[in-house]
This record gives structure tokens, C-alpha cells and sequence, in this order.
């Protein structure tokens, strides 16, 4: 495992890219609504990323053809923006974003409420985002990495939701997926954080089961049981002091 600690200058450039990535999340919360599509979303998402001088992260990531990933209801991560995919009262949807600003990455994912939701589906996105910043409150210096999954995983469990296990956090920098991979739940990680490394912590909690397959496109996970999903997720520099979110507004 190869972590690279990131300078002073290299964490301003990262501010940067999260600033940029916090402008499309602030508008996305605007704008989404009843009747507009995915690829409207990820259109608006693609014009404040190359206004703001950086390029979209995802964009031909392995690929991939989208700005944003854009995955409603039961769809985990990785849905596709689309024409064909009209919001509708009572969805939720994650939209994860990435741009890359002077060579540095900034990612971050959050899951909104398409008009008024369910109450099931509320305490789901209040569970999941709750496991977030229990997350995060342990990326410190000299704390572990397996403290973070682990309080993750506690908040799944107190709320008797699923953790998707296939998929988790990650370090971010030049790359959007650099070491270390971070699980959202306890496997018995030794790693001891250290001040300069800089991780996406995204939880990805269900309604139902664990369990998630990958569609026919190749890119879209769902849950196996077709219950709702909801995903968070911000990049964090650790620091003697406690987390220092990268992925907010300057």
C-alpha cells in the first residue's frame, strides 16, 4: 500500500477542486425537482465545473459518460445521467461529483429528497448522512482507520440498515481513487491515520439487504432486493486538530 501524504500547497489545490465540487452540490439542491432528467442534472454539473477552470472527474473515468453519477431510489452508485430518467415525487437520488482543478481531485456524494418523500426513506437519509460524520469524526492523527468503518457501522446497525459491502471510501488526490480503500464496516484494519492523508469517507446504507448487483450497462449498482439506497460522501484531510472537510464551500 502506497499513501502519499499530501503538502500544505497540495491540500489548497484539494480545497479548491472540493470548492468546486460543494458550487455543483449547492446548485443541484435547487434544482432537483419533479420532471427534470438526469442528463439535465449532469449538464448544469458539467457547465459550473469547466466554468470554474477544472475538468469533470468522472468523465471518461474506464469509460464512463457521465459528469455525475445520478442513481435514484434503489440504484447505489454509478447510475448513468440520463434523458430517459425523469425525477418523480418521492424519489431520493444520489448525485456524486469529481472534478479535478491544477492536477488535484475533489469527490463528494450526497443523496436528496425529490419532493416529499417517504418516511422510511427520510430516516435513511438522515441515518446514512448521521454515519458520515460519525465517520469522520475519527480522522485525526494517531487515530485508526478501522475506528472509522466501525463507527460507520454502528450507526448502520443501530438503524437496522444494510451496509454495501463491495464498495467504500478511498484516498484521494491526483487520482480519484489512490490507498487507502476504507470499508464501511469493521475488518479489523490496523492502519494508524497520520496528518496530511487525504480520504473520501462515503458510507452507502439500504432499506434492505447487503447485498448489490451490477446492471447490464456494466456501470449501475442496485440493490439486490430493490429497497431504497442512500449514499454520502466527502473528501477529508486529516490533521492533529480532527478532519478538516476539503469537499465544502470556500
Amino acid at each position: 500500500m502506497s499513501i502519499h501524504r499530501k503538502s500544505k500547497f497540495e491540500v489548497n489545490l484539494m480545497k479548491q477542486a472540493g470548492n468546486i465540487v460543494a458550487l455543483v452540490h449547492a446548485t443541484m439542491k435547487e434544482v432537483i425537482k419533479e420532471g427534470i432528467t438526469t442528463k439535465e442534472l449532469d449538464e448544469i454539473a458539467y457547465k459550473i465545473i469547466k466554468s470554474n477552470k477544472a475538468d469533470p472527474t468522472f468523465l471518461g473515468y474506464h469509460g464512463f459518460p457521465g459528469t455525475i453519477c445520478a442513481s435514484i431510489n434503489e440504484q447505489v452508485v454509478h447510475g448513468i445521467p440520463s434523458n430517459e430518467v425523469v425525477l418523480k415525487n418521492g424519489d431520493i437520488i444520489s448525485i456524486d461529483i469529481g472534478a479535478t482543478y491544477k492536477g488535484f481531485v475533489g469527490d463528494s456524494a450526497w443523496t436528496y429528497a425529490v419532493g416529499e418523500i417517504s418516511e422510511e426513506k427520510k430516516m435513511l437519509l438522515k441515518a446514512t448522512e448521521e454515519s458520515l460524520f460519525s465517520g469522520l469524526e475519527h480522522m485525526k492523527s494517531n487515530d485508526r482507520l478501522e475506528n472509522v468503518a466501525g463507527a460507520i457501522e454502528d450507526v448502520a446497525k443501530k438503524y437496522n440498515l444494510g451496509i454495501v459491502r463491495q464498495y467504500g471510501g478511498h484516498g484521494v488526490g491526483r487520482e480519484m481513487h489512490e490507498d487507502p480503500f476504507v470499508f464501511n464496516y469493521r475488518t479489523n484494519n490496523q492502519l494508524v491515520l497520520q496528518k496530511g492523508m487525504t480520504i473520501a469517507i462515503e458510507p452507502m446504507l439500504n432499506l434492505g439487504c447487503d447485498d448489490v448487483i451490477v446492471l447490464d450497462d456494466e456501470w449501475t449498482v442496485v440493490t439486490k432486493d430493490k429497497k431504497a439506497s442512500a449514499h454520502f460522501e466527502h473528501t477529508v484531510h486529516v490533521t492533529d486538530d480532527g478532519p478538516e472537510i476539503l469537499t465544502k464551500l470556500l
